[in-house]
């Protein structure tokens, strides 16, 4: 394997293993499942308006509150994932991103001196 993919296993494995420890998620599941049935007929019986007004079914409040938790866990991954990658010091894309662009500039103002350098020499 490519010593990028291997990289790229590692982080994936290493993040998951990360959200895996977190007592956080697990302590919201745990108290989502405590609520039990009750809270969920609660939950599931307040009306709640679609676009057009109308009052949704009991799919479409499902379909409705899982994208809402799918979007929340979403954002948590990306949050602990940040974090996982400042701890264990791993360059963000943006960051490499901006690191070559100083690069390419630094290299750009190597070369024009370098340019008035040989200038200056040929006067002489």
């Amino acid at each position: 394997m490519k010593t990028k993919t291997l990289l790229e296993l590692l982080t994936l494995s290493s993040s998951l293993y990360y959200i895996a420890r977190d007592t956080h998620l697990i302590d919201r599941f745990n108290e989502m499942s405590e609520k039990g049935k009750e809270s969920v007929n609660k939950a599931f019986s307040e009306p709640q308006l679609d676009d057009n007004g109308n009052e949704m079914e009991f799919i479409d409040k499902v379909i409705y509150k899982t994208s809402q938790l799918k979007e929340e866990l979403e954002e948590k991954i990306e949050e602990l994932v940040i974090s996982f990658y400042k701890k264990v010091n791993i360059a963000h894309l943006n960051e490499i991103k901006a690191l070559n662009e100083k690069v390419e500039k630094s290299n750009m103002a190597i070369a024009l001196l370098e340019a008035r350098l040989n200038s200056l020499e040929s006067k002489q």
